[in-house]
């Protein structure tokens, strides 16, 4: 591309944290082009394979392409995350970059990245891409920041958590191709160091920044979760999805973890929150207390994981009762959990295919590993894939290994992927930018660490007027459409 980029106003940090000012010659005339090329954007769509992610990441597709016709230029490259690749950690993005680098380095300027619920406007983003030159490595996004350090990111940056940036990816994001071509070197040159991908956003912009050696975050106003004006060049729908009539509550068997010593503390804030909108839930301990009632499962509780714990809950599940029940749900006592936006969710699954939904963490990928849903913020299961979990070999090493990472291990094995959705949470609200919660409708938190634990349901997952409006206009919309 020739002569085709205006410098955005002002300055921008330079890789080594100074500044460094671009300004043009006194009547000089910045060039622009008169058509945008469409073709030199890579568009990668972060899908994943289940069938309801993947038929919304092909409408984004065709949405997409839909827009470029109607500039009556040469077609974008739009890819598909999860069609890219087979390897178990093409999600974390870092170990495709140099695949990126070798097919698209000569003809492309740009790999521009997002989510399947991201509405794009091709023309204003082909506006705002033409302030970057892109000869010059840019790392460009929607700027997050931690408010206080917190554990989901290591307490990094703990003097001072509002230094770092990291990008919304749900806003999009995007890598000039000189700055794939360096990080694929770098990939080439030193395997990638962390075992955990526990927060894929943070995580992506701690190794391109590289110490300080690399680039920050440059933020890009255009670049939205909330359609603020016409210049946004991306904008973000509900993160609730709209599939039909919510799930019915009886067919959600909920399952807490818990134990003796927490029956007293944890057990009465299940109570006085929302166990009260499940259908059916069991409360499975160390120790029967009809009181409360608790079930006895004969597995003698663990300080570190559960897993002969849970894969009790599962084994209780499919072959003992419940037997029509098309979804079981499996917390810990101090998870907090909205049961009727869950119903809602899974409005979107089909209890028929293998299903192991909630937020995805990652172990081992840069090697091999696998993928897992955290343990905290709920993993959900369909039948089905209990059903072919149960029928294989793979069970706990020890009683108290880690049950999410084992299921991960054992779910990988038979080619069923973790379906991952942000709207699980491990953490507590505090520990998330108050940006990146503002675009959700949340499912769960956990923790009640430092909190009012009574107090955060009734703030952020309560059943409440704002849900009700929620479905009158999702009624409304059903019948416009």
């Amino acid at each position: 591309m020739q002569e085709t980029w205006v410098q955005p106003p002002g300055s921008r940090r330079s890789p080594g944290g100074g500044n460094a000012t671009h300004s043009s010659l006194p009547g000089r005339r910045i060039p622009r082009i008169k058509d945008p090329d469409l073709k030199e954007i890579v568009f990668v769509i972060q899908s994943q394979s289940n069938s309801f992610h993947a038929k919304k990441a092909e409408q984004l597709k065709q949405s997409i392409l839909k827009q470029s016709a109607a500039l009556t230029q040469e077609m974008p490259t739009v890819l598909l995350l999860h069609q890219l690749a087979q390897q178990e950690g093409a999600w974390t993005i870092l170990p495709l970059l140099p695949h990126f680098s070798v097919m698209y380095s000569r003809n492309s300027s740009w790999i521009f990245f997002c989510e399947e619920e991201t509405r794009i406007q091709i023309v204003q983003l082909l506006e705002t891409l033409r302030r970057y030159d892109p000869s010059k490595e840019w790392f460009l996004g929607k700027a997050l920041h931690d408010e206080e350090s917190t554990i989901i990111h290591h307490y990094a940056f703990s003097e001072n958590p509002t230094v770092f940036k990291y990008p919304d990816l749900a806003a999009g994001w995007a890598l000039s191709i000189p700055l794939v071509n360096k990080l694929t070197k770098r990939l080439k040159s030193e395997s990638l160091k962390s075992d955990f991908t526990i927060d894929l956003k943070h995580e992506i912009a701690l190794y391109i920044w590289d110490g300080g050696n690399g680039l920050p975050l440059t933020p890009v106003p255009e670049f939205c979760t909330d359609v603020v004006g016409s210049a946004c060049a991306t904008s973000l729908q509900s993160s609730l999805p709209l599939c039909g009539n919510p799930v019915k509550k009886e067919d959600i068997f909920v399952a807490v973890k818990t134990c003796k010593k927490f029956h007293g503390d944890r057990i009465p804030i299940v109570k006085q929150t929302w166990a009260g909108q499940a259908g059916h839930l069991e409360y499975y301990s160390d120790y029967a207390d009809s009181s409360i009632p608790t079930v006895d499962l004969g597995i003698p509780n663990t300080d570190r994981g559960h897993c002969g714990k849970t894969f009790a809950i599962l084994e209780r599940f499919l072959n003992h009762s419940h037997d029509k029940i098309p979804w079981l749900v499996i917390v810990d006592d101090d998870t907090l959990i909205s049961i009727s936006r869950l119903r809602h969710l899974l409005s979107c699954y089909d209890a028929r295919e293998p299903v192991f939904l909630g937020e995805r963490y990652g172990y081992g990928l840069g090697t091999g590993g696998y993928s897992y849903v955290t343990g905290g913020g709920g993993m959900v299961f369909s039948r089905e894939a209990i059903r072919r979990l149960l029928a294989s070999k793979c069970r706990c090493y020890s009683n108290d290994a880690p049950d999410d990472m084992v299921l991960g291990m054992c779910f990988s094995g038979l080619g069923i992927p973790v379906t991952h959705s942000p709207l699980f949470h491990q953490a507590r609200p505090v520990d998330y930018p108050k940006d990146f919660l503002s675009h959700q409708v949340p499912v769960s938190f956990h923790k009640h660490w430092n909190i009012d634990p009574v107090k955060v349901y009734f703030t952020w997952l309560a059943p409440g007027e704002e849900d009700r409006a929620r479905e009158q206009s999702r009624r409304g919309l059903r019948e416009e459409l």
